[in-house]
């Protein structure tokens, strides 16, 4: 096993949640083994429940119980008063920020910092990867469909991608319900036959997300307001060897609201501690984390798929 840390990033709160869960929560993560936090509503700007001073805030807070603080923007901006709160993410310097869409580019890059990119920037290829490096991309999150192999074809780790005289390094998404599509339409609060403008916030009744299932009744999607998300919970708990051969250096993994802490320290032992993975899998079924365990995309095959290691 090789002795190099793979860095776990905690992502964004994907769904709505109270602000006190949001609290609970965090409280949690800075006793966890996270090594990096990415903060910021990212899926809609009618989230109120944290403001971006409340984010700064709590950005501080983790900052000094030894967090790296990332600051995330929208994965898709919709009005002026979205991109003002992009521009203002921009300005400060205290925090890398992680580009969620084109818009934020757009901000970003004139600005002349370093940032990261987020996993809606649909980079597929090394030549897209360089551009965006060139622009002072330092860090990229993997489209959550890419599988390893074609991570290590576009950012291999004998021959990264560089901004400037260092390697950008390769984050995927190793745990949680994969964020696959944004549209303009809220689809939970047409579910409960509500305008967009007028949804009454009824994200909060789903802190997963709302279920969708096949016409035979097998959990198929989540709807989360203007996000679908994949339904099972992807899960690279046992391709530490995969994951390193492809020159991956980073893990996120995404927010559930029951048990995270557990799906934490499993991948530490897991990718830090030379903990067998089979058992750290059996443990994370154990605790029924909705939707169940899939790895899929991660080896090219559907998302909804389990492929044992």
């Amino acid at each position: 096993m090789s002795s190099e840390r793979i860095s776990l990033t905690v992502g964004p709160v994907l769904t709505y949640w109270t602000r006190q869960a949001l609290m609970d929560f965090y409280a949690g993560v800075a006793e966890s083994a996270a090594d990096t936090v990415v903060l910021g509503e990212v899926v809609c700007s009618r989230r109120y429940e944290f403001k971006l001073d409340d984010w700064l805030d709590l950005a501080a807070d983790l900052r000094a119980a030894g967090k790296e603080i990332v600051l995330a923007t929208q994965g898709l901006i919709e009005s002026e008063a979205d991109l003002r709160v992009v521009r203002r993410i921009a300005e400060q310097r205290d925090y890398l920020v992680e580009a969620g869409d084109a818009s934020a580019l757009a901000v970003l890059e004139p600005a002349g910092v370093p940032f990261a990119i987020g996993p809606h920037l649909n980079v597929y290829s090394r030549a897209a990867l360089e551009e965006h490096a060139g622009f002072g991309a330092v860090r990229w999150t993997a489209p959550a469909e890419l599988p390893l192999e074609a991570m290590g074809r576009v950012n291999p780790a004998a021959d990264p991608v560089k901004a400037g005289e260092t390697p950008v390094a390769t984050e995927a998404f190793g745990f949680g319900r994969m964020p696959l599509a944004f549209s303009a339409r809220c689809f939970t609060a047409r579910h409960h036959r509500l305008s967009k403008d007028q949804c009454e916030f009824r994200c909060q009744d789903y802190p997963d997300g709302l279920l969708l299932s096949t016409s035979d009744g097998k959990p198929f999607l989540v709807l989360n307001g203007i996000q679908t998300q994949g339904a099972a919970q992807h899960c690279l708990i046992e391709q530490r060897e995969q994951i390193v051969a492809n020159g991956v250096r980073r893990l996120r993994l995404s927010p559930c609201s029951q048990h995270f802490t557990t799906v934490v320290a499993c991948f530490e032992q897991v990718m830090n501690q030379g903990a067998p993975a089979a058992a750290a899998r059996r443990e994370l079924e154990a605790i029924a984390l909705p939707g169940g365990l899939a790895n899929g995309y991660a080896q090219g095959r559907a998302g909804m798929e389990w492929k044992a290691a």
